[in-house]
């Protein structure tokens, strides 16, 4: 592994671009345009990151490059394989950051909310959803992320009608981004006593959450609360009060519901959560329209389209149809390895 001599020119051109806007920072009217401000301090934060994420990786290069050659002089194989086995890893790591440098939207960094909805098939498409719901849970801990549901309708046998959850960490939103679609399982169904074929989908949606220099103003007028008594297991509290809680944003027409907690007004905190979500997201794609013939190259993140075929018979394959990237390892994308797929979609839409 080397450091290309083209990084190196990138790090000194994000340097000089870092001073250029800390100098510009230091203007007497800089709070004047507080967007454009906002926008400034957002690509200096991105562009320091990558800096010393990259001079990171420099430094303990060097040291590895002087720890093989002391290998290499004393004959020592031990160290030989470590230095290998710590090489391929600062390969991973530079790949993150590489990956990271890609998610230059401001609302890249920012929580997910992430919601599932099963298609037609009643039983055999709400158990296709548990088991994408499973496996972004998964991703989450593997990411070292936060998960938490804000909202769980379960199936009426097996699976679930529809699932909310929030993904905390840096970067939740600029990763699953990428999921947002139609995922496609091809299997022999479990509930089919004749064991025929069966196909489900599920859709995914992924909205950025609300927050910090994000703002959504809500007006009190502009949004309807209804209360209604929870569905499905819950237990014998959750069923006989009207704990769950709808929420209409007229103007718009968006409506969300809670119904996973047993106070009331958790659920409205949770509703209200997902519905200024819902809206930021509403609202972008709006002002996305109208760039939309700018940024016609690139990849689009289209609710609806068909993203990602999952075939678990007769043969073992899940291959995005986005990208072309495919594996045999359906046991371990449904245990939350999806990074490879994220990736590609990511490169993809940057080019």
């Amino acid at each position: 592994m080397s450091i290309t001599s083209g990084g190196i020119f990138e790090l000194d051109v994000k340097k000089s671009r870092i001073a250029e806007l800390e100098r510009l920072m230091e203007a007497q009217n800089f709070w004047d345009d507080q967007e454009r401000a906002r926008e400034t301090i957002d690509e200096i934060n991105r562009n320091k990151a990558w800096v010393t994420g990259w001079e990171g990786v420099q430094v303990r290069l060097a040291d590895l490059e002087e720890l093989k050659q002391l290998a290499d002089e004393e004959d020592d194989e031990d160290t030989l394989v470590e230095v290998e086995g710590e090489l391929n890893g600062l390969y991973s790591e530079l790949e993150k950051i590489e990956l990271k440098h890609m998610l230059g939207e401001r609302e890249d960094r920012s929580n997910a909310i992430l919601t599932i909805h099963p298609g037609a098939g009643g039983t055999e498409a709400q158990d296709w959803a548990q088991m994408l719901l499973r496996m972004y849970n998964r991703w989450s801990e593997r990411q070292g992320f936060k998960a938490d549901t804000l909202d769980l309708a379960p199936g009426d046998t097996a699976g679930i009608k529809s699932a909310t959850i929030e993904v905390t960490g840096e970067y939740a939103f600029g990763y699953l981004k990428a999921e947002i679609g139609v995922h496609r399982l091809v299997r022999i169904s479990p509930f089919d006593s004749a064991n025929r074929r069966h196909t489900s989908f599920a859709s995914v949606s992924v909205y950025p959450e609300s927050a910090g220099d994000i703002e959504i103003d809500i007006k009190p007028d502009d949004v309807r609360v209804d209360t209604f008594r929870s569905s499905g297991a819950g237990g014998q509290h959750v069923n006989k009060t009207d704990s769950a809680v709808r929420m209409t944003h007229i103007p718009t027409g968006i409506t969300v519901q809670c119904q996973n907690e047993r106070s009331q007004l958790k659920n409205k905190n949770s509703a209200m959560k997902i519905l200024k979500a819902r809206l930021y997201q509403h609202f972008k794609e709006l002002e996305d329209e109208k760039k939309a013939e700018l940024e016609s190259g690139k990849m689009k993140i289209e609710w609806g389209s068909q993203i990602r075929n999952y075939v678990f018979q007769p043969q073992q394959m899940i291959k995005d149809v986005r990208t072309g990237v495919e594996t045999s390892d359906i046991q371990g994308v449904m245990d939350g390895r999806i990074d490879d797929f994220i990736k590609a979609f990511l490169i993809a839409y940057n080019s």
